[in-house]
């Protein structure tokens, strides 16, 4: 599984301006902005659902040439396709609350607002759904591999494996030293994405509602 994409679906996306932004500008390109985000979350959703399915199918194969031993293999099936099926949530949700270009601007303006805050607390929280079940995947796999390894393991593997230790050292810094630190960088990939794309986006749009709703409020304070 790809586990950078759910950070880098925000890289085609321009940087926002933020609150500073041109109002009219804001006006002119909030439909295509909103169309191209609709797109690339679609796309996101859609790569991130077949990806783990893979996964899930190499898991199984595994588990299959493991035979009866290699049973904990579906606890990380499981987590694996869960996290999966976070993402087919993600599509019923979209579709649920989809509106077209000939939807009033202040609706579409609130909606696009609400997917960005929705959007936020995905990526914050993505360690809780999506990192977490993807290194419990990854843990339980490898401790299924190493307990059948020791148990399946010839008499001099060991002896053999002290002569040569260095692919056992690399193995182990892998698991201790580069697995972790490439979880954490996608999570500050996440977090750094809230911060220079969905945050600003915020702040655009919102001061854009407030400009829409302006006209309506005026009238109404005038025929008071």
């Amino acid at each position: 599984m790809n586990w950078n994409d759910y950070a880098s679906a925000w890289q085609s996306q321009g940087l926002p301006a933020g609150a500073p932004a041109d109002l009219a500008a804001l006006r002119q390109t909030f439909e295509t902005r909103r169309r191209k985000l609709a797109v690339t979350l679609l796309v996101r959703d859609l790569a991130e659902t077949a990806a783990g399915l893979l996964v899930a199918a190499v898991f199984a194969c595994v588990w299959w040439h493991l035979g009866r031993e290699g049973w904990p293999i579906a606890l990380a099936i499981l987590l694996i396709l869960g996290v999966s099926g976070c993402f087919v949530r993600e599509r019923l949700r979209t579709r649920r609350h989809r509106l077209g270009p000939d939807a009033p601007l202040l609706v579409r303006l609130e909606a696009e607002i609400a997917e960005l805050h929705h959007q936020r607390r995905l990526l914050l929280h993505v360690w809780s759904w999506y990192l977490a079940p993807c290194a419990g995947a990854i843990v339980i796999l490898l401790a299924t591999l190493g307990r059948i390894l020791v148990r399946r393991a010839p008499p001099d593997f060991f002896s053999r494996l002290g002569e040569h230790p260095a692919p056992a050292a690399g193995i182990v810094i892998y698991i201790v030293i580069v697995l972790p630190l490439f979880f954490w960088g996608i999570w500050a990939l996440n977090r750094r994405a809230v911060r220079q794309r969905i945050e600003p986006r915020l702040a655009e749009l919102e001061q854009l509602h407030r400009d829409v709703l302006a006209p309506a409020t005026d009238h109404a304070a005038s025929s008071r």
